[in-house]
């Protein structure tokens, strides 16, 4: 592990995005009030956050369904330094180690890219390791950046949702519903 990787790095921003996700309370208030809160933290700056989606749990099934979105932010923090202040935000909003895993949550953060780069740190891997199997991060992040390629996979966001389109996860937007 390179001792850098944990540095700011006061000289150059980085471009990051994110997911947010909630299924306890008030699901879309909770998840625009997170990003607000990320919003008005000095080490970052919201560039655009996608449309807001209902859609089904994964891996533990039995809870009510997610609120997801995903944002393009932009920081000088590091990985570890920027994890610790989404784990922060999801500690204030009320988010308690419950012991399931991929469990009910009243806020969740991930960071899905950081630049371009490839990260393996105690606790953080990016890209996210899973979001390629999941339709609740790439629909999103397709809202943003359709045309961005995974750094691993060497796909575009596009094609991995398209290549994901057979796998039945429901990812309703918001304001389809709202009518």
């Amino acid at each position: 592990m390179n001792a850098m990787t944990h540095t700011i790095t006061l000289d150059k921003f980085h471009t990051v995005y994110i997911s947010v996700g909630s299924n306890l309370g008030d699901r879309l208030e909770n998840c625009r009030q997170g990003m607000a809160a990320l919003d008005a933290l000095d080490s970052v700056h919201v560039e655009f956050i996608s449309r807001y989606y209902f859609t089904e749990p994964m891996d533990y099934t039995d809870q009510p369904w997610f609120v997801n979105a995903a944002a393009r932010i932009r920081t000088r923090l590091g990985p570890a330094e920027l994890l610790a202040e989404l784990k922060s935000l999801e500690a204030a909003y009320g988010r308690k180690d419950t012991g399931v895993r991929f469990g009910p949550r009243p806020l969740d953060f991930d960071i899905i890219f950081l630049d371009d780069r490839v990260i393996d740190i105690p606790d953080l891997i990016v890209p996210h390791p899973r979001m390629h199997l999941r339709e609740f991060v790439l629909r999103p992040i397709c809202d943003l950046a359709p045309e961005m390629v995974h750094p691993v996979l060497k796909k575009t966001i596009r094609e991995l949702l398209y290549a994901l389109k057979s796998s039945g996860q429901s990812c309703i937007p918001v304001e389809a519903l709202a009518n």
